[in-house]
């Protein structure tokens, strides 16, 4: 069963990650609108890519918009939440390991006791978003029981990598439970909120570019707007 699990099990997970937020950034572009939306960011392109790249920054730099810091503590746990889930899975020495001896691609690896830290915070952060969900009212009306889902299972993987780590129960259980934790968490990506992962540099690139450009950033002449 493992070798099935860390085989082909897992190369379909990546193959239907990938290939489904390709699809979701392909049907982004394909909506834009051509007059309104393709026209100006082809024609300012410049202007358009410094006011993307300035859009993308200043929404992963904590606090670097009017919006994160209005929010300081929901900031802190999304943030907490974000960089342990994206930090950890990368430069884990056991995935290390893995990515070297199985496939030969190398990736730096960070002390155990850092991902260990790291897998904590995002325990502890997913909690606060989950009570956030339920506490704070204009959040409440909006979450979903599929929301609710989603967050566990953006979840289950970091919690059965720390069972199966400080070796808490069986521990053979617990790596199966996270590996198949994790290709679940990939093959959900493109069917649910997940995706985001990619959408959120689409709606960036897409905004900054539209303020950068259209809305008191360039003034061009002889466009529909």
């Amino acid at each position: 069963m493992y070798q099935f699990i860390t085989g082909p099990l897992l190369w379909l997970s990546f193959s239907i990650f990938f290939i489904g937020c390709f699809v979701h950034v392909a049907l982004y572009i394909r909506g834009l609108d051509f007059q309104l939306d393709r026209i100006a960011y082809n024609t300012n392109i410049v202007s358009g890519v410094k006011a993307a790249l300035r859009s993308i920054g200043l929404w992963l730099v904590p606090f670097g918009t009017r919006c994160w810091r209005q929010n300081p503590v929901y900031t802190l746990i999304f943030y907490l939440f974000h960089v342990g889930a994206v930090v950890t899975p990368l430069f884990l020495s056991a995935h290390s390991v893995i990515l070297k001896y199985r496939w030969g691609i190398y990736m730096p690896a960070m002390p155990d006791v850092v991902a260990d830290v790291l897998t904590a915070g995002v325990l502890v952060a997913a909690c606060g978003l989950l009570l956030r969900r339920m506490l704070v009212p204009e959040v409440r009306n909006l979450t979903t029981p599929r929301d609710i889902g989603v967050l566990f299972l953006s979840v289950a993987p970091f919690a059965t990598a720390f069972m199966a780590y400080h070796q808490i129960g069986d521990v053979t259980f617990w790596t199966i439970a996270h590996i198949l934790s994790g290709e679940l968490f990939l093959v959900a990506v493109p069917f649910t909120k997940l995706s985001h992962i990619v959408l959120f540099f689409c709606s960036r690139i897409q905004i900054g570019m539209d303020f950068g450009i259209k809305r008191g950033g360039v003034k061009s002449s002889g466009f529909p707007w």
